[in-house]
C-alpha cells in the first residue's frame, strides 16, 4: 500500500499519517508538489546536516542582497516579509535612513523592483555571483572567482556594504536557485553574524520533508517493478504535472487498486480506478501551521454541498476507529496540546483557539544551528553553458495554476 500527498502542515493530518503508518507498518507514504522547495531543503541539510526552515527579520536588516529571490511578491512569509522591509525604508523619528537592497535576479518581480541597485543576471551566472560573494566577504572555505561581468561593480558595493553591516543584513536565494546557492546563502549569513539576528532558523513547517522529486521517483519505481498493490492519491494531480521521464499515468494503470481524492474529475482522476469528491477547505475541519510554525484552527463555512470528504475522514476511513467525525479527529489533536497548556482546560483551550484564529504560543522556538564545510559539501559548479536557458517558476499570483 502507498499513499501520495502534497506537503502536509496540518498537524492533525501528521498525526493520522503515523498512526496509520504504525497499524501498517509495510505502507509507505510519498509526498510531490510540482512547484516544491526541494532545493531550499536541499540547501539546509548541506550547510547543516539537517533540515531547517529560515525565517528573515527583514526590519532588522539595514542590507539586503537577493539572490533571484522574490521575497516581496512570492516567497513563503511575502506578506510578512512586506511590511517588515517596508518598515526599515521608511525615515521618521531617530531613523534618519533606509535599507538598501542589492538583487540580482532572472526574471522580472516585486523585489527586483523595489532594489536600490538590480543587475538582470542568466540564471545559471546566480551561482557563480554567490561564491565570488562568499569570498569577498569572507566566507571559510570559498574560493576568490570572478563575478559575471554585468554584476563585478555590483558585487563589489553590496560586499562592502555587507561587512560594514555585520549583524544587520541579509543574503537570500530564491526556491528556484539551485541547493548549492542555498547552502553558500546560509555560510554567507554565518560568516557575517547574522544568524540569530536578522536570520533565524527553526523545525521545518512541513511534516516529515523529504526530497520529494526522490519520493515520487522512488514511488513510479516501486510501482514498475510490482511492488506496490494499492495506492491512494489525497490532492495533487501527479497524472498531469509529475516531471514528464517519469511516465506517472502509465505506471499508474499498472497498480490493482488506485482511488484518488479530489475536487475535480481530472488526469489523474481519470486513470483510477475510484475518484473520491474531496470537500473544499471551506467546508471541512482541519488545522494548518503558517511560515513560522503558528497554528490555526480551520473551520468551515458551510457543509459540503455535494457530499465530499477530507483528507481527515478519508484516514479516519482507513483507520482501526472509522465512524468519527473530522471535528472530533482535528479537536482531539489541540485536547493533546491543552494537556501541555498552563491554567487551561482543554475545552477552553480549544474554545479559545477557534474564536482567536490562531492557537497561541504554537510558534517554533529558534534553533541554534552551525553552519559546516559548505564548499566541501556542494562542490564545484557546472561548467556554464553559452546556450539559452530556460526559467520555470511559479506565477506569484497564482502559484502552479
Amino acid at each position: 500500500l502507498r499513499m501520495l500527498t502534497g506537503t502536509v502542515t496540518s498537524p492533525t493530518l501528521a498525526r493520522q499519517m503515523a498512526e496509520f503508518l504504525a497499524a501498517f507498518p509495510a505502507a509507505k507514504w510519498h509526498q510531490y508538489e510540482a512547484a516544491g522547495r526541494d532545493n531550499v531543503r536541499a540547501g539546509a541539510q548541506a550547510a547543516f546536516g539537517e533540515v531547517v526552515d529560515t525565517r528573515y527579520a527583514f526590519d532588522k536588516a539595514r542590507v539586503v542582497v537577493s539572490l533571484d529571490a522574490d521575497f516581496l511578491g512570492a516567497m513563503p512569509g511575502s506578506v510578512r516579509y512586506i511590511r517588515d522591509f517596508s518598515a526599515a525604508r521608511r525615515v521618521r523619528g531617530e531613523t534618519g535612513d533606509m535599507n538598501r537592497l542589492y538583487a540580482v535576479e532572472s526574471a522580472a518581480g516585486n523585489t527586483g523592483a523595489k532594489a536600490d541597485h538590480r543587475v538582470a543576471m542568466r540564471p545559471a551566472e546566480i551561482e557563480l555571483f554567490a561564491r565570488a560573494l562568499a569570498a569577498a566577504v569572507g566566507v571559510p572555505g570559498a574560493a576568490s572567482e570572478p563575478a559575471p561581468a554585468a554584476a563585478r561593480t555590483l558585487l563589489e558595493a553590496a560586499a562592502r556594504d555587507l561587512l560594514s553591516h555585520k549583524g544587520a543584513s541579509i543574503v537570500v536565494a530564491g526556491d528556484e536557485q539551485p541547493a548549492s546557492v542555498h547552502a553558500i546563502c546560509h555560510a554567507i549569513n554565518g560568516a557575517l553574524g547574522n544568524t540569530g539576528v536578522t536570520v533565524l532558523y527553526t523545525d521545518p513547517v512541513a511534516s516529515a520533508p523529504v526530497s520529494q522529486m526522490e519520493s515520487i521517483r522512488e514511488l513510479v519505481g516501486d510501482i514498475n517493478s510490482g511492488a506496490v498493490d494499492a495506492l491512494l492519491v489525497l490532492g495533487g494531480n501527479p497524472a498531469y504535472d509529475a516531471p514528464a521521464d517519469l511516465r506517472f499515468g502509465d505506471a499508474l494503470k499498472k497498480v490493482a487498486f488506485t482511488a484518488r481524492l479530489g475536487l475535480y474529475e481530472d488526469e489523474t482522476s481519470a486513470l483510477c480506478q475510484w475518484h473520491i469528491p474531496e470537500a473544499h477547505s471551506l467546508e471541512a475541519w482541519s488545522d494548518a501551521r503558517a511560515w513560522d510554525g503558528t497554528a490555526t484552527i480551520m473551520q468551515p463555512l458551510i457543509a459540503p454541498l455535494y457530499g465530499g470528504k477530507s483528507a481527515h475522514e478519508m484516514l479516519i476511513g482507513l483507520s482501526q476507529t472509522p465512524g468519527r467525525a473530522a471535528y472530533d479527529v482535528v479537536r482531539e489533536t489541540w485536547k493533546l496540546a491543552a494537556a501541555g497548556a498552563e491554567a487551561l482546560d482543554a475545552d477552553l483551550f480549544w474554545r479559545k483557539a477557534v474564536h482567536d484564529g490562531v492557537v497561541a504560543g504554537t510558534a517554533f522556538p529558534l534553533r541554534a544551528v552551525t553552519v559546516g564545510d559548505v564548499f566541501a559539501a556542494i562542490g564545484r559548479p557546472a561548467p556554464a553553458d553559452p546556450g539559452l536557458e530556460l526559467v520555470l517558476r511559479a506565477d506569484p499570483t497564482v502559484h502552479d495554476g
